[in-house]
């Protein structure tokens, strides 16, 4: 249970001493409580947030990209009250190192408390993490937080005058989304999930029903899982065309004015496709898995996080199914997602072949761990330099379809160290580790490098590869797993994949063309200068085919289904036209 304090009863004070800041090297933050609750106590990550604008909230403002805005933190732990809670200049930011290295100027500053609670885990150990509560693992948003609101300081040649942050706000709860007449949502207690967390531990999931599915109590129907980032509801299906007065958006991202626009037409236009005579009944689920290390599990069993491939594959689905009339076995469930969606279509495959029929990876994360993006875990010595007697070169992160870097491996990992310690920021390369690395005496997860040199662990890289790089483990197993993956692998990936995903693709597929015995027998296709997410579609722009998954795998599947399905496996109660 997230703790929620009152605002009459929380105040964190930042104090900054009379001397400017260039010239001191602390500051002192005093978080005070009411006698009647001295005998709490507080764990979180405390976070200081610098921004130049007030557009939105400095909170919302800190990415790694180029117009980041600057982020201090530090971790809080047992607080009580009296307890002195000091920010100075060792103090780890982003991208400024050090407080006393701000720019000259205004800013608007804010505060946040990420707050944690206690695990006792089933591994003997005690972890402190942040608890989903219900946003999907985004520290900014995260009810129950404290924050306080932004106001603008000045730092001149001399430093900043002084000024406090009243931490008297917190981030309320999240309305649940109701169920319509399409739509049904889930929440499910896993027996598995609460062992390992020692807490009722929840899966959740949003599911379109197929048209007609109250008429038609004779038909079970397969099952589509689309896999990917945390979903608030299920997104892409509008029941009624575009709204007349919507104000068009630009979308920076695309380049495109209106893109708000194109959404819902193309979430109407899917709503109209679903319920055509000749378009097959499925099942078509979103599952909701956060962990306190990410938006989602990666749909895996790990050690850090727990039995979560076997949660959703052997409690999830299976009760799912049965309330919603799912036909239930192997043949009948199909896979799909792009980026982290598109890593779990493939690993949950990889790794319950019998359970599966197919999976349609979009962009995967990477596949294979020598081309962890631009990283060799297996060769490099160092994650964060290029290898060089004299030149001192940063490994790119992020690029843009032209070649632009917007930032580097040793950039994001500074942020997420800033945002929390021990693989606790939510963010991309943590839960990476979070998933892949074993356990470590502390109950936290072992780094794949050292976050502030880059200096890779071999002993970690080695784990991963035997429990989790996909190609590794394929190549090891084809003897085993080749009958059963036989026409089941497609991926699709960019060229100019903004995260260098491809690379590992590659390596996917020399692999997989050179099977025999049988050979793979399904597809890997890349869309020329497509960036981060393309999925296959090679008639239609990326900003245009992201927006149709839902659709764009069907036929494919029905080709899979005609050609798979077991003798005496129901092909007909779930192809009725009205």
């Amino acid at each position: 249970m997230k703790l929620y304090f009152p605002f009459t009863i929380v105040l964190l004070l930042l104090f900054v001493a009379c001397q400017p800041i260039k010239d001191q090297d602390n500051f002192e933050i005093t978080v005070l409580f009411p006698e009647k609750n001295e005998q709490k106590t507080l764990d979180g990550r405390l976070l200081l947030i610098f921004a130049k604008n007030n557009e939105t909230e400095p909170r919302f403002q800190i990415n790694g990209g180029l117009n980041t805005q600057v982020i201090f933190g530090m971790n809080v732990e047992n607080h009580i009250p009296g307890q002195k809670i000091s920010f100075d200049n060792n103090a780890l930011g982003f991208p400024v190192d050090k407080l006393n290295e701000l720019e000259e100027g205004d800013y608007y500053v804010q505060a946040l408390l990420h707050v944690y609670e206690t695990f006792e885990l089933s591994t003997g150990h005690t972890v402190k993490l942040p608890m989903d509560n219900g946003e999907g693992q985004q520290w900014n948003r995260s009810p129950g937080n404290l924050y306080s609101k932004p106001f603008k300081v000045s730092v001149g040649k001399n430093g900043i005058e002084n000024f406090e942050l009243n931490l008297d706000q917190i981030i309320p709860e999240i309305k649940e989304p109701e169920d319509t007449e399409w739509i049904k949502h889930i929440k499910f207690k896993s027996e598995k999930l609460s062992a390992f967390w020692g807490r009722d531990i929840y899966l959740g999931a949003h599911i379109l029903l197929p048209k007609n599915f109250d008429k038609h109590p004779e038909a079970k129907y397969p099952l589509m899982i689309f896999h990917g980032h945390f979903p608030s509801d299920f997104g892409g299906f509008r029941t009624s065309p575009p709204d007349k007065d919507l104000e068009p958006v630009y979308s920076d991202r695309f380049k495109i004015d209106g893109y708000n626009i194109i959404q819902q037409e193309e979430a109407y236009n899917f709503y109209q496709r679903w319920n055509e005579p000749d378009f097959p009944r499925f099942l078509i689920i979103e599952i909701q898995h956060p962990t306190p290390y990410y938006d989602d599990s990666y749909a895996v069993n790990s050690e850090s996080q727990g039995p979560y491939g076997d949660a959703i594959t052997h409690e999830l689905i299976p009760y799912i199914e049965k309330e919603f009339r799912g036909i239930g076995e192997g043949w009948s469930r199909f896979l799909y997602g792009g980026s982290t969606g598109g890593w779990e279509a493939l690993a949950v495959q990889v790794k319950y072949p019998d359970e599966y029929n197919g999976c349609f990876a979009a962009c995967p994360d990477p596949i294979d761990f020598s081309s962890y993006c631009l990283t060799n875990i297996y060769e490099d010595k160092n994650a964060y330099f290029y290898e060089s007697d004299f030149k001192t070169l940063e490994v790119p992160s992020h690029r843009d379809y032209l070649g632009q870097i917007t930032s580097t491996v040793k950039q994001d990992n500074q942020l997420e160290l800033v945002l929390g310690d021990k693989s606790r920021s939510g963010q991309q390369f943590d839960i990476w580790e979070a998933t892949y690395s074993p356990q470590a005496d502390d109950g936290y997860p072992q780094r794949i490098w050292d976050k502030k040199t880059g200096d890779i662990n071999p002993e970690v890289a080695n784990y991963w590869k035997e429990n989790y790089d996909l190609r590794h483990i394929l190549e090891r197993d084809w003897d085993k797993l080749g009958e059963k993956l036989k026409g089941k692998i497609h991926i699709y990936c960019g060229d100019m994949d903004n995260y260098y995903l491809n690379n590992a693709v590659y390596s996917m597929e020399s692999f997989l063309e050179s099977t025999s015995d049988p050979y793979y027998d399904g597809e890997v296709d890349y869309g020329d200068r497509a960036e981060h997410c393309w999925n296959g579609d090679q008639e239609n722009p990326n900003y245009i085919s992201r927006l149709r998954y839902n659709s764009m795998y069907v036929p494919k599947i029905m080709k899979r289904i005609a050609v798979s399905a077991p003798p005496g496996a129901d092909l007909t109660s779930w192809r009725y036209k009205e």
